[in-house]
């Protein structure tokens, strides 16, 4: 079901083979009609990732970009829309010569396809593919098929099935109950697929008894049921997973026996992971004032940014998360020791974000505004220091006399939503003895996007007056990237959305900067 773990758990047996010095990637299928997540409430689906080629997908790209240290294509994202509009494209091309076309074998072979085009195109020695979406749900079920025909295709040497399965321990009795699991695992196998292996979502560790019991009713052997208990920090799932022996029973059902299963790899990862987990005395606490609050998952590249600055330092991140529309006092915010506003759209919520920027700069609390906190920020210094009252975003305000952010001048004729904002990765020029500059040690950084509105850059000479300056720009000057006030103890503001490049044990330098600033007391 949704949210069980199964990005966590797929990451984690790619993390397991990168250690093991293989080539790997990941794929996510996601059985929504939706053609990306670029259009989906955050609320209800977690945040959109973007990816350096400027996809929007689901939240679980990112877990793979963390876990693995490396960038993952748009197309690693499959979605029913995709591929049922790739058959009716080919369809109306008359690609199919007539036949009649259906789910089988039309829709299963252009998933089929896609799979196999990117192990291929990209050299892969494994590709883990999760399939989101419920067993047995009609949704997903082209997919299970698709899979399904992959293993009777490449033989059973050449793929391994993982099914992510739950296991809860009810407060009452306190046993691990097994029935979820075993009726999981049976309509599995109606449609055609038997688990190789089975990790199980629970509190606390799996017990013997229990796994035993699995077993009997699944068809797996008792060594092959995984617990996927609840630890400190996800990036220990992969430890677990190997103190199970996953990676024998991986290589001796890939037919590699003997292959090695352990590097020098681990004691960098190792040491990542224990700064991610053991910092519990030394904590930082940063207010996240925003729009989506109600799901953390909702600002998850954001949270685990911050986790990964704190850990740098050798500190940890307390959040708290604030709604922007109903906060009514700001001085609240001066018992924590940042402030940090993550990207957002629309009217709602947005005066609450005005003022929490503007609090910041007055209470000279350290603040980091990133895309709609970044486009808001200069609002609110619009409002509060140039006096320009109605200053406001022609996003929330259509008549504003005072346009301080405005629609990119090629976005005025657009009519769709989907796909159509300035997306990923683009070059971003930094001026000269700036904090940016000190920040990223570089003239130029390449920093992912998602946005629809900009900087009006005829206000720009009086926020310079009034000691706020555009430390950062893209395509030739038209695009204001940074803002930054020197006078500040630290408060910036990117476009851009920084969140997306950071690593554990790599974390982004805005991050990073906003960290180490709201550390000092």
């Amino acid at each position: 079901m949704s949210g069980l773990g199964k990005g966590v758990t797929t990451s984690s047996i790619a993390k397991l083979l990168q250690l093991a010095d293989q080539k790997v990637s990941c794929i996510k299928i996601d059985p929504y009609l939706n053609y990306d997540a670029g259009t989906m409430n955050p609320i209800a689906h977690g945040e959109v990732f973007v990816t350096e080629d400027g996809g929007e997908c689901d939240m679980d790209i990112g877990n793979y970009e963390r876990f693995l240290n490396q960038n993952i294509p748009k197309s690693h994202n499959i979605t029913t829309a995709q591929v049922y509009s790739a058959v009716i494209e080919s369809e109306r091309k008359g690609e199919y010569l007539g036949a009649c076309v259906q789910i089988i074998p039309h829709i299963t072979d252009e998933i089929k396809n896609r799979i196999r085009k990117i192990a291929k195109d990209e050299n892969l020695d494994f590709l883990i593919v999760e399939c989101g979406g419920t067993v047995g749900d009609i949704e997903s079920l082209p997919f299970l098929e698709a899979l399904r025909q992959m293993r009777v295709e490449e033989g059973p040497q050449n793929i391994v099935f993982v099914h992510v399965t739950l296991a809860p321990s009810l407060d009452v009795v306190g046993e691990q109950k097994t029935k979820p699991t075993q009726h999981s695992a049976q309509e599995l196998r109606r449609i055609g697929i038997q688990p190789d292996f089975l990790a199980v979502r629970c509190t606390m560790p799996l017990e013997e008894k229990t796994k035993v019991k699995i077993a009997l009713f699944t068809n797996v052997t008792s060594k092959d049921v995984l617990s996927c208990h609840d630890v400190k920090s996800i990036f220990q799932v992969p430890q677990i997973l190997y103190d199970q022996g996953i990676m024998d029973s991986l290589f001796t059902k890939f037919g590699k026996v003997g292959m090695v299963n352990a590097s020098a790899n681990w004691n960098k990862w190792n040491s990542i992971v224990e700064s991610m987990t053991n910092r519990e005395d030394q904590k930082i606490k940063i207010a996240m004032v925003g729009k989506y609050v109600t799901l953390a998952d909702s600002y998850v590249s954001v949270n685990h940014a911050l986790k990964h600055a704190g850990a740098k330092i050798g500190k940890s991140i307390e959040i708290d998360w604030i709604d922007s529309e109903s906060i009514n006092d700001f001085n609240t915010l001066s018992n924590y020791d940042g402030i940090l506003v993550p990207g957002g759209f629309g009217a709602r919520g947005s005066e609450g974000i005005i003022k929490t920027a503007n609090y910041a700069r007055e209470k000279n609390i350290p603040y980091l505004g990133i895309c709609f906190g970044f486009q808001l920020a200069a609002v609110a210094f619009g409002r509060n220091v140039l006096n320009l009252k109605d200053a406001n975003s022609t996003e929330i305000e259509p008549n504003t006399k005072n346009p301080i952010v405005d629609l990119l001048p090629e976005q005025k004729d657009v009519l769709g939503m989907g796909g159509s904002l300035r997306l990923g990765a683009n070059d971003i020029v930094i001026k000269p003895n700036t904090i940016t500059h000190k920040i990223y040690n570089a003239n130029t950084i390449s920093k992912r996007h998602r946005h629809r509105y900009e900087i009006n850059k005829q206000y720009i000479p009086e926020f310079e007056k009034h000691g706020l300056i555009f430390s950062a720009e893209s395509d030739n000057g038209k695009r204001m990237e940074v803002l930054e006030i020197p006078a500040h103890k630290f408060y910036l503001g990117v476009q851009f959305h920084p969140e997306f490049n950071s690593r554990p044990g790599y974390p982004e330098q805005a991050f990073e900067a906003f960290v180490i600033a709201a550390s000092k007391k």
